[in-house]
Formats: structure tokens, C-alpha cells, sequence
């Protein structure tokens, strides 16, 4: 049987067209597009690649914010962000107490409350070791660290420099995306995590008294 030829797996790239308003204008609308299209953080690499452009960091970073400048100037009920070294297009702030019924329960069925605190820890404090994380929580972390490994919101950054040298965690960008972080400056707006820890404890108040005490019973419901 005769074999077709492979198709390169990889895609040549052009130079931006050329300046003008509506060259310009067209690569504007496919980055939006592309923002709009993804249920995650676009980046650089991925617009490049979609586009075929070899698009320089600084000219998309001016076209977003051109398409901001147009949300907000026409009332939009959303921005283009920068999140985790790409873009994502998320809701506005005024707006998350509305969507919070539809994106809360999909991370209270994810996540425990132990699980938060643990990744709360990891995230203030990295990198840091289960040791350090017990110490803080007066409990193991095993399962959770474990956990949060398995969902990719923790990695190892490595070992410490003690007895048994033990591996160090710290967080990814998965996390950033999580909780629409640009960086690591910007940890002071976990207080999402307290928040999610409240609405927990409330829900876990209206809960039928013959449930387990079991405290990652939100977690276990959960699972796949």
C-alpha cells in the first residue's frame, strides 16, 4: 500500500503585514478571535502559530489593548487579560458575584477545603516542602500535594538543602490561570481562596446532619 507524504509538523511563519489600518485591523480581529475561541491562556507561541505571523510580543500586546479600549469605550461586559505570560478573555470584576452560582460549585466539586489551604500555602510560600507545609497546617499534606500534583497546579522545583533532601514545591501556570493571576506579584488577590473557603463552610452548614465529618467529603464527591 503505497504511503502519502508526511505534511510538515510545523508551520512557516510570515512577517506581519504590512502598516495599515486595515492590514492591522484584520490581525487584530483574528487575535481576538483566538482569545475568544480558547477555554484557556493563549500565548505568544499559540498566536503565531494560529495566525502564521511572526508577531512580536510588543505588537500584540498593543493590538489587546486596543481591543480593550473598544470594550470599554461600547460597554462590554468583558476585557482581554494578561495572564500567566499569554491572554485569556475573562468577565469583569462588577460581574462576578452574577457568574459565581455557575463557576463556584464546579470548584467546590473539585476541590476541599484542605486542598486550598495547602495550595495557599504552596503559593505564599514557595518553594517549600511537605515538611514546612505540616508545620504551617499541624497536619500531613500528603494527599493534598498529591492531589494538586495531579491536577497540574504544583510542581518540583527541585530539592532543599537539608537532612534527606527533600523536594520542593512551588506553583504553575495552570494556577495563574486558576485565579486569573499574571504572575506571582499579583498573589494578594488570593483572597478568591478565602472566599471559596467560606462559601464551603456554608454550604457544608446546610448539608444533611448524616454525612461524614470527613472534611475532604467536598473533594470525594468529586472525584473521577
Amino acid at each position: 500500500m503505497r504511503k502519502m507524504a508526511q505534511q510538515p509538523s510545523s508551520r512557516s511563519f510570515a512577517l506581519p503585514p504590512p502598516d495599515g489600518r486595515v492590514a492591522m485591523a484584520v490581525v487584530q480581529q483574528q487575535i481576538e478571535a483566538i482569545v475568544f475561541a480558547a477555554n484557556e491562556v493563549v500565548t505568544i507561541a499559540t498566536i503565531r502559530q494560529v495566525t502564521g505571523l511572526l508577531l512580536r510580543p510588543a505588537e500584540i500586546k498593543n493590538m489587546v489593548e486596543r481591543l480593550n479600549e473598544e470594550y470599554e469605550a461600547t460597554g462590554r461586559t468583558f476585557r482581554i487579560h494578561a495572564i500567566a505570560g499569554g491572554y485569556r478573555m475573562l468577565t469583569c470584576p462588577e460581574f462576578s458575584d452574577l457568574l459565581r452560582p455557575l463557576n463556584a460549585p464546579k470548584t467546590r466539586r473539585a476541590f476541599s477545603r484542605s486542598l486550598l489551604e495547602v495550595l495557599a500555602v504552596i503559593a505564599y510560600n514557595q518553594p517549600v516542602t511537605r515538611a514546612d507545609i505540616q508545620q504551617v497546617r499541624g497536619v500531613s499534606p500528603d494527599y493534598a500535594v498529591e492531589r494538586l500534583l495531579h491536577h497540574g497546579l504544583i510542581e518540583v522545583r527541585g530539592r532543599a538543602d537539608a537532612p534527606g533532601r527533600p523536594l520542593q514545591y512551588g506553583t504553575t501556570a495552570a494556577f495563574l490561570d486558576m485565579f486569573h493571576l499574571s504572575s506571582l506579584t499579583d498573589l494578594p488577590k488570593l483572597r478568591e481562596i478565602r472566599e471559596i473557603l467560606q462559601e464551603q463552610e456554608e454550604e457544608r452548614e446546610l448539608q444533611p446532619s448524616n454525612k461524614s465529618n470527613n472534611p475532604l467529603n467536598v473533594y470525594e464527591a468529586g472525584k473521577e
